[in-house]
């Protein structure tokens, strides 16, 4: 590791170990095998959330197109796998672009030639970046077609409210004035369902969480015993969210990059946030950030709604 380059992830570690909670930003437990990991998790058995997205996108799918129109742009925020946005593209009218954005370079590069192979008449042009990061405006084919942001999965609920408004903003922007969005949202509903969906019986979801500290060890000179750590998944009432946390089993010193941290038994990384937010509630921040909620579509048990936003 050369400590005199720029490295956003090593000072997003060490900034987050100094917090009293401490904390790490979830968009780093995405290298590639934390994504491989996460889609094992999205065909678990307690993992409602793909399922029920994917079923309301292979109902609705055709309604969504029509309200797009034809000769798209999609640009699809946290791309990763790209399995979902292959029922918006085959239902489309001739889309002439889709851009895929996620920050693990090589999981989206092989998912992107995947799926160039599978739509060879569709101009793909993958971006590796942090969607929160960047502003994507210069990235986009410079096509006549609408620009349609999609960003399926309920990753919108790991951000905080200023994050949500921030990254809605940054979008609204990039896409222009005759823009849509598509975006995936968790619902509230039980925590007996919430609870084991981020931590399941097979344990996917704990190594996807504990790989963290692989990542860190790898690329940090970090020396974390995962045997001395452990997952868990919280529900958090007041706030509306499921947490997941890393937890020390142990006093210990941790070392990343020649740095010492201590933990003490019980003591936790945040690693994630999932937050379950109501259509209502969501529709304000977009109304805020330049956009209005025109159409939803859900489950019938609405345990997940798949929401249209339209530059206002």
């Amino acid at each position: 590791m050369d400590s005199g380059e720029e490295n956003p992830f090593l000072d997003d570690v060490l900034e987050g170990l100094a917090k009293p909670q401490k904390a790490i930003p979830s968009r780093w437990l995405y290298d590639a095998k934390g994504s491989s990991l996460f889609d094992d998790i999205t065909n678990l058995p307690e993992y409602y959330p793909t399922r029920t997205e994917l079923k309301i996108l292979r109902t609705q799918a055709g309604a969504m197109a029509k309200a797009i129109g034809p000769g798209a742009v999609i640009v699809e925020y946290g791309a990763g796998s790209l399995v979902k946005v292959r029922i918006l593209l085959d239902a489309l009218d001739a889309p002439a672009a889709f851009v895929p954005v996620d920050i693990s370079a090589s999981h989206l590069q092989s998912a992107a030639s995947e799926l160039k192979e599978d739509y060879s008449d569709l101009v793909v042009e993958p971006v590796v970046s942090d969607f929160m990061a960047s502003n994507l405006g210069h990235a986009l084919p410079d096509l006549s077609g609408r620009k349609c942001g999609f960003f399926p999965g309920s990753t919108v609920g790991n951000l905080q409210d200023a994050d949500i408004q921030t990254f809605l903003k940054t979008a609204r922007t990039d896409l222009g004035d005759r823009a849509c969005f598509i975006i995936g949202l968790d619902q509230p509903k039980s925590p007996d369902i919430l609870v084991p969906a981020y931590d399941d019986a097979q344990g996917v979801t704990a190594a996807f969480n504990l790989n963290l500290l692989t990542r860190i060890n790898r690329e940090l000179d970090g020396d974390f015993d995962l045997d001395a750590f452990e997952h868990e998944a919280r529900w958090n009432s007041v706030q509306s969210r499921i947490e997941m946390h890393l937890k020390s089993l142990k006093d210990q010193r941790v070392i990343v990059a020649g740095k010492p941290f201590d933990f003490t038994e019980g003591e936790t990384i945040h690693t994630e946030n999932s937050r379950k937010i109501s259509l209502d509630s969501f529709a304000t921040m977009a109304e805020d950030a330049g956009w209005s909620l025109t159409r939803s579509w859900t489950d019938e048990q609405e345990l997940f709604a798949v929401m249209m936003l339209e530059a206002a």
